[in-house]
């Protein structure tokens, strides 16, 4: 039932709101996707001639979920990809909290084991009471961890693309997934030629996997450790730079948690703090990097500067940036599992931008949004984390409960499939 009622409530979206779905470059030739309600197998392979035929589609349709591609093809339709006439791909990056850990997730992410029951909450990989691997997750969002994907996307642009990159803004797509991030896609020619494995390269480089600290100067030479050079560019830099923030604005005690979360022992962090200023003038002077701080050898060195790398790089999901045929969520549609837009911005747009809590109308993406339209709805699910959205907070619920809550919380429940109608 509540199946079809979702499906209603998007059709009546896409007829009414259908001026407000704009268009993508090269619309003819971008390859789409969707999800209908009644199965969870994407029906791929599809093209439109125009935006108007899209549209029509979208009314007739109204799909759970909608994609389309960031490859360019002379006939998207064409079912074998050989024969598409691949043209050439956007970069895309896709930066999702489902892939990195945030704190909030210890409050409303929750987890089932499949073997022994046993349950809780957070991000976990196995089940810490018998082990297993298999196990259900309940995934939720706030604002912390939304806040938190947006200033990923933000540092991508600012601290990668632009200035190593030589990316224009004006170049960049930016839209809020609708859900639990953001997607980034970069419409420029240079870029469209790449390969594969050349968009592999820009993955580790953006990330900072697999850098060479021998490359960047880390070296040890008899009992001296010779560390990086702070005019160096690129990644060099980076880490300077990020480290001396760390010595110049970090309290000793979050130089203690930080150097903890490397996995240093209490007497090697006591060793580092007690050298900081030693190590500053070091690393600010670049005619210095004799780095000879008792307790570190270039193991040590090695393991820090890992965590130091950590901490700038970027949180992508790199499978979607690497495949060339990926198809990502299409601005203006609504996503399937909380009934939200997939919202356009700019980078100016994305600074004060609160999905959970937009005050700007042309860029909420809470379309249903009613104070006064009520619904009744019962819970399934074992347990519903507390949800804060447009300044009010609803829940936590349990199973069976019944309740009453405005058409936008009941949509986001029902789509979360956590609830269905009475």
């Amino acid at each position: 039932m509540e199946i079809n009622y979702l499906q209603r409530v998007f059709q009546a979206y896409y007829k009414e709101r259908k001026s407000e779905i704009p268009s993508v470059s090269t619309i003819n030739n971008r390859e789409f996707g969707f999800i209908p309600w009644n199965k969870a197998i994407m029906i791929r392979h599809m093209g439109f001639k125009d935006l108007q035929a899209l549209k029509d589609y979208l009314i007739e349709s109204s799909p759970r979920h909608v994609y389309s591609s960031g490859s360019l093809y002379s006939m998207p339709e064409n079912t074998n990809m050989d024969q598409k006439g691949y043209q050439g791909c956007d970069l895309i990056v896709d930066i999702d909290v489902d892939h990195f850990y945030t704190s909030c997730k210890d409050d409303h992410d929750i987890w089932i084991c499949k073997e022994c029951d046993s349950s809780g909450k957070g991000m976990i990989t196995k089940c810490p009471k018998c082990g297993s691997l298999k196990f259900s997750t309940l995934n939720w969002i706030c604002e912390e961890c939304l806040e938190t994907a947006k200033n990923e996307i933000i540092k991508l642009l600012e601290e990668f693309l632009v200035p190593d990159f030589d990316i224009s803004l004006e170049q960049a797509k930016i839209a809020f997934s609708g859900h639990r991030g953001y997607h980034l896609k970069i419409e420029n020619d240079k870029i469209r030629a790449l390969t594969t494995h050349e968009r592999r390269e820009i993955a580790d480089y953006l990330t900072g996997h697999n850098i060479s600290f021998e490359i960047l100067g880390l070296q040890q030479i008899g009992s001296n450790i010779y560390g990086l050079i702070g005019n160096n560019l690129d990644w060099s830099q980076k880490i300077i730079n990020k480290i001396k923030d760390i010595l110049r604005n970090y309290s000793d005690n979050q130089i203690k948690d930080l150097l903890f979360q490397f996995g240093f022992n209490k007497n090697v962090v006591k060793s580092f703090i007690n050298s900081k200023q030693d190590f500053l003038y070091t690393i600010t002077n670049n005619t210095h990097n004799l780095w000879n701080i008792e307790g570190f050898g270039i193991n040590n060195w090695k393991k820090f500067l890992k965590g130091i790398i950590h901490q700038i790089g970027v949180e992508i999901d790199e499978p979607v940036l690497i495949d060339i045929h990926r198809l990502i969520r299409y601005p203006g549609s609504l996503h399937g599992k909380t009934g939200f837009k997939v919202q356009e911005l700019t980078i100016k747009q994305l600074y004060d931008f609160n999905p959970l809590n937009e005050n700007r109308d042309d860029l909420n993406p809470i379309i249903f949004e009613s104070k006064k339209n009520m619904q009744k709805i019962k819970i399934v699910e074992s347990e519903v984390p507390k949800t804060k959205i447009k300044g009010d907070t609803y829940g936590p619920y349990f199973k069976d409960e019944i309740i009453e809550v405005p058409n936008h919380i009941a949509i986001f429940l029902l789509c979360k499939e956590v609830a269905v109608p009475v």
